[in-house]
């Protein structure tokens, strides 16, 4: 048995304990997360979607067990679908794809692979085109940060603005093109997936802002993705706060 196989077998009977321990009344869980998937880190946690027939509302609780690190998602299968379906809207299947792709433990299971089909029917279809109010959003957000990169920076203000404008030009860019997006480790995964060159430039552009100061190769890359999507956005951007945004001086 390798190292990884063994670690992947340690999780799951982890998540059996976990299961029948701390949650012994719900019927099954799936088990998922970059462990599951052979690609975990010394310190990459268990994914614990944990599904009840029933429950007043669903909950989120981390804590550690079996020498791992735990997240669990807990649900029955109205919250559960109700997640994935906010999930989906957003463009970001953080939850789906646990669903999707995780090892299904438990005493009763029954109902278990509907939800899964549903959440593989889900990424199939894909994200939701991305809305004209979200994608200018994006494009003002983008283009303010470029111009403060335009100006002369301390590196510890290069780092915050590269920072903020990392999660927001890689959602124009695989939103943008019909693609899921995710945050975090996951960008540089799924540029990759979309476009192994478009990803490498993405990553490289960033890097030199980090590393050497320089600004021009992001600007530059983030002006040509910005074209893609009608242009940087200031002149005209309007947007309306809701009209409950008013506190009341009683």
């Amino acid at each position: 048995m390798t190292t990884g196989t063994a670690r992947i077998e340690a999780a799951l009977v982890t998540a059996q304990v976990v299961l029948a321990e701390r949650y012994p009344d719900a019927d099954f869980a799936f088990v998922a997360g970059s462990i599951i998937r052979g690609q975990g880190t010394a310190h990459s946690d268990i994914d614990l979607v944990v599904v009840y027939g029933r429950i007043d509302r669903a909950r989120r609780e981390s804590f550690r067990s079996g020498g791992f690190p735990v997240e669990a998602f807990v649900h029955d299968p109205a919250t559960l679908r109700w997640f994935m379906d906010q999930d989906a809207a957003r463009g970001r299947p953080s939850i789906v794809t646990m669903v999707a792709d995780g090892r299904l433990v438990g005493p009763v299971t029954a109902g278990a692979e509907t939800l899964r089909s549903e959440a593989l029917g889900l990424l199939a279809k894909g994200p939701p085109p991305l809305a004209a109010e979200r994608r200018d959003a994006l494009r003002y957000e983008i283009t303010d940060l470029l111009d403060d990169l335009r100006d002369r920076r301390t590196p510890q203000e290069l780092l915050a603005i590269g920072a903020a404008l990392h999660q927001r030009l890689a959602d124009l860019m695989l939103l943008g093109r019909g693609h899921w997006t995710g945050s975090g480790k996951w960008i540089p995964r799924l540029l990759a997936a979309l476009d192994e060159s478009l990803g490498r430039d993405f990553d490289e552009a960033f890097q030199r802002l980090l590393a050497e100061g320089r600004a021009d190769l992001l600007i530059a890359f983030a002006e040509v993705e910005l074209g893609r999507h009608g242009g940087p956005l200031f002149e005209g951007d309007r947007r309306e706060a809701p009209v409950d945004a008013r506190r009341s001086s009683d």
